[in-house]
Parts: structure tokens; C-alpha cells; sequence
């Protein structure tokens, strides 16, 4: 029989993980963008307010180390599942709320599950695409976290003002997560595995796959022993907090230095997250395009970061401009360049580690990621409680600054970047 037309499962697969984090994004995002409203109602004050997302930030950081390493043993299919299940019931539970415990109750239950996203999205990305291809596929999925934040505020005002209440922000994206895992269920498995992946596509997922065939489990010992892994926390710990900052505390400054409420949010976070989203994807085609061009992991990767960067640091300016769209595209910029660091920093994980290790890596990653946006979020809601709006003038400061103060220490850690070949 002869070897049917090259199959593109893959990408299939692909648009599978832009959907779930778009929709992790839709209901992460959803309280930033209702806080100011609910800051009246529910009465909290900006320190507890810093609680809240320091509650979701601390389980964040626990949950990711156990859901690396929980996806690593059980698989992907299955860890996919079990996050976005609980994830989802969480973010029920916002609706349920009455005291700003309530939601940092909340909060702390949706971090659970969404710890398991980017562990599973990893591990999938490096199951079903070549090195050369992981960096731009990274950034196609990664885009979701720019899609969710986009529509967010163009759907959730939209819903609440009609019905003129706050929790229906929290409750119309579980039909479709319910939908997702349907799905999700019925189609993934490895490539190698898979009934509708042609020989031709099998053999490019596989053509640059140099890994051992082992499938003996790495223990934490083991990994922690690497520079490798301590450069990626480091890139993580220094990156995170900055977009969590964006996400939890954007329509608030934007609120208190320009007035804008919750009917004029959508088309500042509209214009923001569909710049950085388009900054993410061609930042991380770039890197896999010098990769194509024979520079290496090590000069590839360092010189996108490096990017990406420079790209963010203009975003120091953003307290001291007074029009709000100079505003908005400063925060677009930096919000580009983060995007771009990120999907770098995910194809890092693949570049340099073997796939059994992978979600344990992007799970540590992400533990020192939450460690960073948890010191983050209770020293913005001090800094601003004490200060007030002056106050944003010192976390968009560490911001514009800290892709290249991390990208220092990334090198001084591991000056020549390559892949581990572990026994």
C-alpha cells in the first residue's frame, strides 16, 4: 500500500493547546479585569486585594513542581484533563465569593489546576513538533494567553452589564472547557501512536530527535544538579511577575492614572494583547529562524532573548506619560516582548533537556516563576497601598529592566548553551 500524502495532525493538535490556554487566560484575566468593579462591591482594600493574587500565586508555585512532575508519570492526555477539570471548577467558585478571603480561597484552587497548562503544553509541543519548529509553535500556543487576554475584556464587561451582575464573568467558559476536554480526550496520543499521522509526518516530528530511547524517569537530584535548570528559573522567577503584573494590576492603573472603566477596557486590553500577541509569534519565529540559519541553540536563543529585552525596557516611561494611549502602546510593546521571552525560554526547556524531563523542567520553571509573582503581588499591593498611583512608577521600572538584568544572570549561569545528555 502505498504512503498516503503527508499528514498535518499536528497542527491539529496545536490549535488543541491555543484553545486551552486561551481559555486558561479568559478565566485567569477575568478578575483583573472586574477588580476595580469589585473593589467597590466587595470592599477590599489594595493590600488585600494584593493577598488575593498573592494566594493565587503561592499555589501556583507549589502545584507546578507536583503537576510537572505528576504529568511526566501519568502523561500528557491524562494531565492535560485532570488540570483543566479542576481549573474549571474554581473558577465556578468565584461566582460563590462574598469577602476578599472568599476569592483568595478561590484563587488559590485555580492556580491548582492551571499550574498543570504549561507542563502538559510543553510536554505536547515537544511529543508532536522537531526542535527547529518548537519555538514557533510555542509562540502559536503561547498566543493564547494573548487571545484570552484580548477577548476577556471585549466579553466579560459585555456579559455583565447586560445581566448586571459580576458573576456571570465567572461562569460562561465552562461549557466550553467541558467541550475541550471532550475533544482533547478523543484525539491525543503520541505521534508515533496515532492513526491519523502519516509515515512522511512521523518521520519530520522525528528528524532531529537525538535523545536516547530511554524511558527511565529523572529524579530531582538529578535535575537540579544542572546549571541549565537554575538558568531557566531564573528566567522564569525575573519574567513572570512582570506579566502578572500586566494581567492583575493593568486595568487598575489604567482606571486610577486615566479613568477608564470597565465599558472603556476592552479596546486598551483589545489593543495590547493583539500587538503583544503578534510581537510573541514573530519573536518566536525569529528564534527558530536562526536556528534554521545554522547559529546554534546558544547564540539563537540568547540573542532572541536579548530581543526581547531591549524590546520591554520603554515600558519604565508608562507612569510619567498623560495620554493613555502612549500608555497602552508602551505596555503593548513590553507585553510583545515578554511574549517572545517566553517562548523562548518554554523551547529552552526542550532544547537542552530530554522530553521525559521536560514537564518536570517547565514545572520547576514555572514553581520559581509563581515564587517571583507571589513576592510580586504582596509588595505591589503594599507599595500602593502606602503610596497610591505614584506608586506604579517602581514595579513598571523593574519591568522595562528585568528581561536584561535575568538574561545577565542566564549567562554568567550556563555561558554556552547546549543540550544534556542525560544517562
Amino acid at each position: 500500500m502505498t504512503e498516503k500524502l503527508r499528514t498535518n495532525y499536528r497542527w491539529f493538535i496545536l490549535s488543541l493547546l491555543f484553545i486551552a490556554t486561551t481559555l486558561l487566560y479568559i478565566d485567569r484575566s477575568a478578575l483583573g479585569i472586574l477588580a476595580p468593579h469589585l473593589q467597590k462591591e466587595i470592599g477590599w482594600n489594595e493590600a488585600q486585594y494584593g493577598m488575593i493574587n498573592s494566594s493565587f500565586m503561592v499555589a501556583y508555585a507549589l502545584c507546578f513542581i507536583i503537576m510537572g512532575t505528576v504529568i511526566d508519570r501519568i502523561g500528557t492526555r491524562k494531565g492535560y484533563l485532570i488540570s483543566i477539570g479542576i481549573w474549571s471548577i474554581a473558577t465556578l467558585a468565584h461566582a460563590l465569593s462574598r469577602t476578599w478571603i472568599g476569592f483568595a480561597v478561590s484563587r488559590f484552587s485555580l492556580a491548582i489546576g492551571q499550574s498543570g497548562n504549561f507542563p502538559s503544553a510543553i510536554k505536547a509541543v515537544a511529543e508532536w513538533f522537531p526542535k527547529k519548529d518548537r519555538a514557533l509553535a510555542i509562540g502559536i500556543f503561547n498566543g493564547g494567553s494573548n487571545f484570552g487576554t484580548v477577548i476577556a475584556p471585549l466579553i466579560i464587561p459585555v456579559l455583565v452589564l447586560s445581566v448586571n451582575n459580576w458573576r456571570i464573568g465567572f461562569l460562561w467558559t465552562f461549557p466550553i472547557s467541558l467541550l475541550w476536554a471532550f475533544i482533547w480526550f478523543r484525539s491525543y496520543k503520541k505521534p508515533e501512536n496515532h492513526k491519523k499521522v502519516s509515515v512522511s509526518e512521523l518521520t519530520y516530528i522525528m528528524s532531529d530527535n537525538d535523545e536516547n530511547s530511554s524511558v527511565e524517569k529523572i529524579g530531582w537530584g538529578k535535575i537540579l544538579s544542572y546549571r541549565q535548570t537554575w538558568a531557566i528559573a531564573v528566567a522564569k522567577f525575573m519574567a513572570d511577575p512582570i506579566w502578572w503584573f500586566y494581567l492583575f494590576w493593568g486595568a487598575k492603573f489604567l482606571n486610577e492614572k486615566f479613568g477608564i472603566n470597565l465599558k472603556e477596557i476592552g479596546l486598551p486590553f483589545f489593543t495590547i494583547y493583539m500587538v503583544s500577541w503578534g510581537m510573541g509569534i514573530l519573536l518566536g519565529w525569529l528564534s527558530s529562524k536562526f536556528l534554521k540559519m545554522g547559529w546554534g541553540i546558544n547564540k539563537g536563543r540568547k540573542l532572541s532573548l536579548l530581543s526581547c529585552g531591549i524590546v520591554a525596557l520603554p515600558v519604565v516611561l508608562v507612569p510619567y506619560v498623560n495620554n493613555v494611549w502612549t500608555a497602552v502602546a508602551l505596555i503593548a510593546l513590553a507585553t510583545g516582548g515578554h511574549c517572545g521571552w517566553s517562548a523562548n525560554v518554554f523551547s529552552l526547556m526542550s532544547d537542552v533537556f530530554p522530553k521525559r524531563a521536560t514537564a518536570s523542567i517547565a514545572g520547576f520553571g514555572g514553581f520559581a516563576g509563581a515564587v517571583g509573582g507571589a513576592l510580586a503581588a504582596f509588595s505591589i499591593g503594599k507599595i500602593l497601598q502606602n503610596i497610591g498611583v505614584e506608586g506604579y512608577s517602581i514595579p513598571f521600572a523593574v519591568a522595562g529592566c528585568g528581561y536584561l538584568i535575568a538574561l545577565l544572570i542566564i549567562h554568567l549561569l550556563v555561558p554556552h548553551i547546549k543540550p544534556i545528555d542525560i544517562k
